[in-house]
């Protein structure tokens, strides 16, 4: 196999031990291995090493009335200076890079959310190595910020320690390629987490009247650009389980509003859509269903590729707005402001079986949404050398999600399913292809105090990823199927419960070009 490619793995382990003293409990998730050379030389640096204890912000005491503690004065997030390593080969010569990421806890512990941003890049835990070779050749700004916060006996400080190994090249192992030039679509902060949050809509490259830099300058960068390729990794940061159950914002005497309906936009001259994989997070639903195997992808999120049609010689090359698309009561009648940019929301329908109000939910209820996207555009493309590229995008995505309540909401069944494919050609040559497929089913069934419930949950991550230039293809074929019962304490809040996981896997396909 050749090495030109690779990802960064960043191994993340977690150690949750109740009562202190304990045996180590270790979490896991199933992941796609990285690619990099068997025999080449290796040289591991560590990167930062940090214990959060209060490290959520001064803003969430003032919000709970609690008494600030003296480690509140410590930084929010760990931000260290990096310095690229020469013991393996001159900077930027590698042949693949990896992360290790360790996280352990003392306590009962509840979900946490790292970000990683290097160079006010946001990174998922699994990266293409033409980033990160671009990123670590040189020496700049790595942060880390886990918000965390202790309460008594229901929290514990969070142990960290990041580790980076470089690969030295070789004849047998020549140097990865790497990209020319990444943009970050971030916050651009210095000082914490670069994740940019939605909505409201956002555009991180405004002009600034000081400067002269930015709308304006990025589209001047990018026209001379043969080839742009564009990578979204969102996050529902904690509460993305819930927006499955959710019920659409048109039925007014449901508990959740605005509908479970997701989409993520990129808008660069109008087109570029994601239809996320839905996440659960280590306690997500049913903390029980998922010790010691976490849920696909609760530890590194699902990436996303979109192709560069939009880049042309007489139109602006800009990322505009990145939001996150909302189905609510006015969403399903058009479409976007965009004229030549729609999305169809197949249908809304509440079905009240029994012939009673709705604001009764005493028997049987069912709703369906529905929502779908086709679009096609074909460009010819002239960079700054003169070259000129004919390129061809085109995408398909379909949504479903179906729920059923009945007996006053005690009983809950979800189902949600997320397909399609996405296709982006240059000079008939694939830059991005992708098939996908991403069905879910949940089933809850609670008892009249609202103090335990049983769990059922049935999803699957079906994805086939072609290579190219900027992508380590891969196929993944992933089903896991996890049952539990939890019930809490109401006088200590203290929860406990059985699970049962069986994950089936394919073989992973790798394919290196």
């Amino acid at each position: 196999m050749h090495n030109l490619w690779s990802y960064v793995i960043c191994a993340l382990l977690f150690a949750a031990v109740s009562p202190r003293g304990a045996a180590v409990l270790v979490d896991f998730q199933v992941a796609q291995p990285p690619a990099v050379p068997q025999h080449a030389k290796q040289c591991t640096v560590k990167i930062l090493q940090r214990d959060f204890a209060f490290s959520f912000g001064l803003y969430v005491f003032r919000f709970f009335s609690f008494k600030k503690p003296d480690s509140m004065d410590e930084p929010r997030a760990e931000v260290v200076q990096y310095r690229p390593p020469t013991d393996c080969g001159t900077p930027g010569t590698w042949a693949a890079v990896t992360l290790n990421f360790a996280v352990t806890s003392n306590g009962t512990q509840f979900d946490r959310l790292a970000i990683f941003t290097f160079q006010t890049v946001e990174s998922s835990l699994a990266e293409m190595l033409p980033v990160i070779l671009h990123f670590f050749a040189k020496p700049g700004t790595f942060i880390l910020q886990l918000d965390n916060l202790i309460q008594g006996d229901f929290n514990g400080i969070y142990s960290t320690t990041l580790h980076a190994t470089f690969y030295a090249s070789s004849r047998e192992n020549p140097p990865a390629k790497q990209a020319n030039m990444i943009i970050p679509l971030s916050n651009l902060a210095n000082n914490t987490g670069n994740d940019g949050s939605v909505p409201p809509a956002f555009s991180p490259y405004k002009r600034d009247p000081t400067t002269k830099r930015g709308r304006k300058y990025l589209s001047t960068l990018l026209r001379e650009r043969a080839d742009v390729l564009n990578k979204l990794y969102p996050s529902g940061n904690g509460n993305e389980v819930f927006k499955y159950c959710q019920s659409a914002g048109r039925l007014k005497t449901c508990v959740a509003q605005q509908g479970p309906f997701r989409e993520v936009r990129l808008l660069v001259d109008v087109a570029g859509v994601a239809f996320p994989y839905p996440v659960i997070f280590t306690g997500g639903i049913n903390p029980a269903c998922w010790r010691p195997i976490a849920a696909y992808g609760a530890l590194d999120l699902p990436t996303y590729f979109l192709g560069s049609y939009y880049c042309t010689e007489k139109r602006i090359c800009f990322p505009s707005t990145l939001y996150l698309r909302k189905l609510t009561r006015s969403s399903c009648k058009t479409a976007d402001h965009r004229k030549n940019h729609f999305v169809q929301c197949g249908g809304l329908r509440a079905d009240p079986h029994d012939g009673r109000r709705q604001r009764e939910w005493r028997h049987y209820y069912s709703i369906t949404v529905t929502a779908s996207r086709k679009i096609h555009i074909a460009a010819e493309i002239r960079s700054g050398s003169g070259k000129k590229n004919r390129v061809v995008f085109s995408q398909e995505l379909e949504y479903v999600n179906r729920q059923a309540y009945s007996d006053n909401f005690l009983v809950q069944n979800y189902f949600q399913s997320s397909s399609g494919s996405v296709l982006s050609t240059h000079n008939n040559v694939p830059a991005v292809s992708d098939a996908f497929s991403y069905p879910i089913t949940i089933e809850v069934t609670s008892n009249d105090a609202g103090t335990s419930s049983s769990t059922f949950i049935d999803h699957s991550y079906d994805r086939t990823l072609r290579p190219s230039p900027f992508i380590l293809g891969s196929t993944i074929k992933e089903r896991q199927v996890a049952g539990g019962f939890f019930t809490v304490d109401p006088a200590t809040n203290i929860g406990r419960g059985n699970g049962t996981n069986n994950n089936t896997h394919v073989p992973l396909s790798h394919c290196v070009v």
